[in-house]
């Protein structure tokens, strides 16, 4: 028996490949049976006529014996399925409506949820194209107790946990920093990476042309002014200049020499942006403000990475890291108390757009499954209505001896016809739409981000998937309504009214149902983050966001040195604060809400003493005098900044409320003393807390110091002015010219404009969610639409008479919209439940609106209300037209 198949499969492929050969063979030898059965009969004294019914009622159905030994012969499997796929086809062709609206409705649904996978795919798992061993790659970032979230760390720091870690690879270092490129009137901005020297190595990207860093390298304060560039910048600055390396490019105004070019398809290791250079972090002071850190444990800027050696899991990395980070907070502790450092995984990098990201990418996969599940529920409904009409069909079918597991394969077979094709359109959706996420997101200093999706085998094996899922759900759902067809009347038509008879519309009905009902959950949704964004966007941040302008001028790459850079600034601020028009301007380093970050420091309060575990660090901002008032931040007590405070005198720090609240117990800290770096400085004012990384974030603690007393060369400059933002632009534009010519603005935007692009994740949110809502509001539409329209075709007979009997034509109307009310009524209340639970997922992603608003449900209400009236408008119309002695006569 073990071996039984080595002597039958020479027999299977012979029947395979010669099956009319075989065929004919069966054939002659059944015939021969048959003769030798009419002979023995006729031998036992029949009549011939006698003797031939008596030979086949022994032998049985020719036709079916013939089926049993192809199906003995094995060889049967895959020429049905070729024969079902010959009649799907056939089918499918001889309605070409039908057959379009089912592939249709299914390419949207698998293409919905392919684009969402390939930009999970590219955005979160493997968003570094060229980049070796991704699934091994880890993000490293700070940690400080008592508050959330990632930090950066330090790269004393780094250099302690690159030489103590044995459990991984390799850790390198990629900074994200920019360089500005002066073209005409303007200042455009490219942005690179600070890297530490063994970055390529690590990666394991080999540049098309020269080589990486050495080691070495990224050691010591602007000792190594090199940089490897882009493939892009080469072709379109360089025009693929074949002798580029050795060249000079000035960097922020430092000439680099080029000593390498990275290969094309590489971007670099920061989601959202794309990176056109690399330098070493020895070249940190260059880019970065704040002078030289890499000898300052205090100093955290780093956006680091860790790759683990193979069979290593995070949990134990993390773990001989944690122990690592404790070793530090107890040998460094005027530093590191408090602190630690932790792993994540590439889609929750907190210092890049994967983790802004997520919530949302989250929230898509979620509603593209509701999306798919609307659509082949459709399709299974339109299917189901099909197979209403085929029922003369499949009784013939049965009634000469075809079984219902047969019937139920090929509608499983049609049903993979439709989600196969549906899947290659899904797939060229999916493929125009790789790139759309970034059309959502705002350019920033005329830089557009770079968010593509990566359709690789991964995606397509989802795909697959999915459109497997698909086969069954619109396979089997009328391929159960073969098990109640009758044959004894087989010859008998069925008609139901427009309510129907239970036993054949409960599963269309229910199909209906189940799609109102997750439309429903959808536009909830929808509803409540656009709630959401108006909430966020209309919140005061804390300052002016109206009749205040945001630009710069780029002096650092100008060549200008400190003191000229302090000559300029004040010259340049007279001139604007004495422009028509204008209130009053101001410089600081960081704008709000904007992508830049935020210096911090360890401090100490004067009088505060903290708990052994914690190290208080606070995130801090040098401002110009007028900066308040400029941005229209409440000054609570104290004084603002004046041009005294300048490098000559004692040093001064206005702090926020909640740092007054924390650190002083809300008694009054001016004139207090507050400890930074290593400084004592005094109090001089408290500033009204506002937003300053993020409209979700919680209030916590913030100070300004003067820019004098901490000065920066390429501080942001803010404008408060009613006119208009051209009006204001060039005006500016003939001051700077008029103190140098050859110097260029940056991007100039109004800080409202500045609101709104830092709340562009819940804008993708709301559009996507709308959009998809939108569809799964249409194919519920196009559902019940298809339902109504078969209940009145079929209940053509019943609206007769009743028309006959004295109906008039707005009686029908109405039983017509009753009935799809009556199901969209149902399917609301199930989405309504389904709502209460469901909606908690979008929490991430709302501000100051509650899962459960009335507001949000009361308007998905009425929105599914006028779908279903609209949806019900043209079969309610048609049973009005009908014509009662037409119907009767028929």
């Amino acid at each position: 028996m073990t071996f039984r198949w080595f002597y039958t499969l020479p027999l299977r492929l012979r029947s395979f490949f010669r099956r009319k050969q075989v065929d004919l063979e069966l054939e002659d030898e059944l015939r021969d049976h048959l003769e030798q059965q009419i002979k023995e009969n006729v031998a036992a004294g029949m009549s011939s006529e006698e003797a031939g019914y008596s030979a086949l009622r022994a032998l049985g159905g020719m036709t079916q014996i013939e089926q049993q030994c192809r199906d003995a012969r094995g060889g049967s499997v895959i020429e049905n399925l070729v024969q079902d796929l010959r009649y799907g086809f056939r089918q499918l062709c001889r309605c070409p409506a039908f057959s379009s609206l089912a592939i249709l409705c299914l390419t949207l649904g698998i293409g919905a949820n392919t684009a969402v996978f390939s930009w999970i795919e590219g955005i979160l798992f493997r968003p570094y194209p060229a980049v070796a061993h991704q699934e091994r790659l880890l993000a490293v970032g700070g940690t400080a107790r008592g508050e959330s979230g990632g930090t950066l760390i330090s790269w004393l720091d780094f250099l302690d946990l690159q030489g103590s870690c044995t459990l991984c690879d390799t850790f390198f270092v990629s900074k994200i920093t920019g360089s500005t490129l002066n073209i005409g009137d303007h200042a455009e901005i490219t942005t690179g990476s600070i890297v530490s020297a063994n970055y390529f190595d690590a990666i394991g990207v080999h540049p098309l042309l020269g080589r990486g860093f050495a080691p070495g390298e990224d050691v010591g304060s602007n000792a190594h002014p090199v940089a490897v560039i882009s493939y892009q910048l080469w072709r379109n600055r360089f025009k693929g200049d074949p002798q580029i390396v050795g060249k000079t490019q000035p960097l922020n105004n430092v000439p680099h020499t080029i000593i390498g070019v990275a290969p094309e398809g590489f971007y670099g290791t920061f989601v959202g942006w794309v990176m056109n250079f690399w330098v070493p972090a020895s070249m940190e002071e260059t880019f970065e403000s704040g002078g030289y850190k890499l000898q300052d444990r205090g100093a955290r800027w780093i956006e680091a990475y860790v790759r683990l050696k193979p069979g290593v899991t995070r949990a134990q990395a993390q773990e001989e890291i944690s122990a690592i980070t404790a070793r530090l907070e107890n040998s460094y502790s005027a530093t590191n108390r408090g602190r630690s450092i932790r792993l994540w995984p590439l889609w929750q990098t907190p210092f890049n757009n994967a983790g802004t990201l997520l919530p949302t990418l989250e929230i898509m996969l979620a509603v593209g499954a509701f999306v798919l599940l609307i659509a082949c529920a459709n399709v299974g409904n339109l299917l189901l209505v099909r197979s209403f009409a085929r029922r003369r069909e499949m009784t013939i079918r049965l009634a000469i001896g075809a079984s219902r597991t047969r019937l139920l394969k090929q509608l499983l077979t049609e049903g993979l016809i439709l989600s196969t094709l549906g899947a290659a359109g899904g797939l060229l959706v999916a493929y125009w739409c790789r790139h759309a996420l970034v059309l959502l997101l705002p350019t920033r200093s005329g830089v557009a981000m770079y968010l593509p999706g990566e359709i690789d085998w991964r995606v397509m094996s989802l795909s697959a998937g999915i459109s497997l899922i698909a086969t069954l759900i619109v396979g089997l759902v009328p391929g159960f309504q073969t098990r109640n067809i009758n044959l004894a009347g087989a010859l008998k038509v069925e008609s139901t009214g427009v309510v129907g008879a239970p036993g054949t519309t409960w599963v269309r009905s229910g199909l209906v149902v189940f799609q109102v009902c997750l439309s429903f959950v959808l536009v909830v949704g929808a509803a409540l983050l656009l709630q959401s964004l108006q909430k966020i966007r209309t919140t005061s941040p804390g300052f002016s966001t109206r009749n205040v302008v945001q630009t710069g001028v780029s002096l650092i790459s100008a060549g200008y040195d400190v003191q000229h850079a302090k000559t300029f600034q004040e010259e340049l601020l007279a001139r604007v604060r004495a422009l028509p028009g204008v209130e009053s301007a101001a410089f600081a380093r960081v704008t709000p809400l904007g992508y830049g970050t935020y210096s911090s420091t360890p401090i100490a309060v004067d009088g505060y003493q903290p708990p052994l575990e914690e190290q208080p660090a606070v995130d801090y901002n040098q401002v110009s005098p007028g900066y308040f008032a400029t941005l229209g931040v409440p000054l609570l007590s104290g004084r603002e900044f004046t041009r005294a405070d300048d490098e000559n005198a004692a040093l001064v720090v206005i702090v926020n409320q909640t740092m007054v609240a924390r650190y002083w117990r809300d008694q009054d800290p001016i004139d207090r003393r507050l400890q930074v770096k290593g400084r004592w400085v005094r109090v001089i004012g408290v500033a009204a807390d506002s937003k300053y990384e993020s409209m979700r974030e919680s209030p916590k603690p913030f100070f300004y110091v003067p820019l004098l007393q901490d000065f920066v060369r390429g501080p942001a400059l803010y404008i408060r002015s009613a006119q208009p933002l051209q009006s204001i632009s060039a005006a500016l534009l003939r001051e700077v010219h008029a103190l140098d010519g050859n110097l260029a603005l940056y991007e100039m935007i109004t800080l409202q404009e500045q609101v709104d692009r830092s709340t562009s994740p819940q804008l993708v949110a709301v559009t996507l969610v709308s959009i998809l809502g939108g569809l799964a509001l249409l194919l519920a539409a196009i559902g019940l639409y298809g339902v109504m329209s078969y209940a009145v075709a079929q209940a053509n007979r019943e609206l007769g008479l009743r028309m006959a009997l004295g109906a008039g034509a707005a009686d029908l109307f109405r039983r017509v919209i009753s009935r799809g009310l009556r199901l969209t009524a149902v399917g609301v209340f199930c989405g309504a439940a389904a709502g209460l639970a469901l909606t908690r997922l979008f929490g991430k992603l709302l501000y100051n609106v509650s899962p459960n608003d009335p507001l949000a449900f009361a308007s998905a209400v009425a929105v599914m209300t006028m779908t279903s009236v609209a949806a019900c408008l043209l079969p309610a119309w048609r049973a009005t037209r009908t014509d009662p002695a037409r119907v009767l006569r028929d």
